[in-house]
């Protein structure tokens, strides 16, 4: 008698019957990679949280590396859990939230990313498969293109996953610490997500999510730390006409989107 449909639900260990509150892993996910113009390739690397109200700080080291050792040190050290379904529709997994380039004789090796949590050690390899080549920062066949994003008022103007870059900035424990990012976009509605990237303690934002209403503008929020360390923030940016009640449901698209990262100081 074969395998019914609970029976491949309970196998299947990214089917939503697996999520819990509390005690699942964290697993590495390989959204893709895409060429650059200067004819190197980028691997994007995201990850799937089976929880959903706990969240993870796992330090760079044994529990959290990427292989070979020159491509270790950008991924996150904190991992948020899985989106609330009732407001994500879609959007199940966190995304390309960071990504490693290659040179252009890189040939057909890996780059692995291992994560251990929960006593699991769990690893993930990226290669050029030609299967996973993502559309990188326009897609024609969905009419989608990446926003432009700013984090400093004068600052590059960039758009695509391998994303702007933003700091030092200097904060103080306990000491909101304000946070603009700059947007363009052909279409209004795009949406943004910041959390912490990474960092030794708690980060708390006045506002995690905003959408913005025109083609470009400016968003705002604070962060405050509980900690003194070194820290980097992400956000996402992300606009899909198709869907516009729900633009992170373009994520389930693999593009397109801009990753920003904002590298701060804080201090007592």
């Amino acid at each position: 008698m074969g395998a019914g449909p609970v029976a491949a639900q309970l196998e299947s260990p990214l089917n939503e019957a697996a999520l819990r509150p509390r005690g699942q892993n964290v697993i590495p996910v390989y959204d893709g990679w895409f060429e650059n113009e200067d004819g190197g390739y980028t691997f994007c690397f995201g990850y799937f949280n089976l929880n959903t109200e706990q969240s993870f700080d796992i330090p760079l080291g044994p529990g959290n590396r990427i292989e070979p050792a020159r491509y270790d040190g950008n991924q996150p050290t904190h991992f948020d859990p899985v989106p609330d379904p009732e407001l994500t529709s879609k959007y199940r997994h966190h995304w390309c939230v960071f990504t490693v380039d290659v040179p252009r004789d890189f040939g057909t090796g890996d780059v692995v990313w291992t994560l251990a949590t929960q006593g699991d050690t769990l690893s993930v390899p990226a290669s050029l498969i030609p299967a996973y080549v993502l559309d990188e920062p326009e897609s024609p066949g969905r009419y989608a293109v990446a926003p432009f994003m700013r984090l400093e008022e004068s600052g590059a103007r960039v758009r695509g996953r391998r994303g702007v870059r933003s700091g030092p900035r200097m904060a103080r424990v306990g000491q909101p610490l304000g946070l603009t990012v700059w947007i363009e976009h052909p279409d209004p509605g795009t949406w943004l997500g910041w959390t912490k990237h990474q960092g030794p303690g708690t980060v708390s934002f006045s506002a995690t999510e905003a959408r913005l209403d025109g083609t470009s503008g400016a968003s705002t929020t604070t962060a405050e730390f509980a900690e003194p360390g070194r820290y980097v923030l992400r956000v996402q940016a992300i606009n899909d006409t198709e869907f516009p009640s729900n633009p992170t449901y373009g994520f389930e698209f693999h593009c397109c989107w801009t990753n920003g990262f904002v590298e701060v100081n804080v201090v007592e």
